[in-house]
């Protein structure tokens, strides 16, 4: 794996490594073939960063990240979550999976508690943490508000209140953003890019858009299609506070935009 440095890190990061991947290898099998979805991936976040992981479809960007948390096993390699081989599922990260899979029957609010009920969390201290992150992701006024009243982007901002309420240091996302309209996903990148900068938790971000990879990410891994490789992880050099327009106008945004396409190939290059 190399490393490509456009230009000096913006973002200054802890030194302790959260998240340790070692050559990892993910094998699927059936009884009739075998697919190698990861092959020999290693990986290390540290304290701080905003890592996205852009590749194309089928290339076990989603794998990884299920592996990271816990809920599925890896074939060959070592994962450790702070320091701590990873055999089971890890209940002290966030997860925002690519649906925001809320309860149809339940409001803004009490979708968001759902996660204090199912880890036993303090009533007061999570219906205080609740209205914070409501206020925090421009909720307000919606707090009742059921899912089929809510646009795309406000049930992904439910969702990712939803992860965040036991102030987890480590959110893992699983192409939360894939399914809304452009202008949406735009937006949801500027929230995200202020949630992270107000919060300092560490975030690891797998999407199919090479715009997204480059606006989010403090550090960017490219995969190769699969099985899934890191063929090489770059610093854009960007800013910490990321102002939509703009940062697109940089040319450190097209540097690393272009680098990533050229490792992809036109045809994988994500949109």
């Amino acid at each position: 794996m190399s490393a490509t440095e456009l230009a000096p890190a913006a973002p200054a990061v802890g030194t302790d490594p959260i998240i340790e991947v070692s050559n990892l290898t993910m094998r699927f099998r059936s009884k009739r073939s075998e697919t190698v979805a990861l092959d020999d991936v290693s990986l290390t976040v540290r304290a701080g960063e905003f890592v996205t992981i852009a590749g194309p479809s089928g290339c076990g960007k989603s794998t990884l990240l299920k592996i990271v948390a816990g809920l599925t096993i890896a074939s060959e390699g070592d994962v450790r979550l702070y320091g701590q081989r990873v055999t089971r599922p890890q209940r002290d990260i966030g997860f925002a999976f690519q649906r925001s899979a809320l309860l149809e029957w339940r409001g803004v609010r009490k979708n968001i508690l759902l996660q204090a009920e199912m880890r036993g969390l303090d009533k007061r201290y999570a219906q205080r943490r609740a209205d914070e992150l409501i206020e925090l992701t421009g909720l307000t006024g919606f707090e009742k508000a059921l899912p089929h009243e809510l646009s795309g982007g406000m049930q992904q901002r439910v969702a990712l209140c939803r992860a965040l309420l036991h102030e987890p240091r480590v959110l893992l996302m699983d192409e939360p953003f894939g399914a809304l309209d452009a202008l949406t996903r735009e937006q949801m990148n500027i929230e995200m890019n202020r949630i992270w900068r107000e919060t300092g938790t560490t975030i690891v971000l797998v999407t199919h858009s090479v715009p997204e990879a480059v606006y989010l990410g403090s550090r960017i891994v490219v995969m190769s299609p699969r099985p899934g490789r890191i063929v090489e992880t770059l610093t854009p050099g960007l800013p910490e506070r990321r102002d939509y327009g703009p940062t697109l106008a940089d040319p450190r945004f097209a540097r690393a935009a272009g680098r990533i396409r050229d490792l992809l190939g036109a045809t994988h290059a994500p949109d």
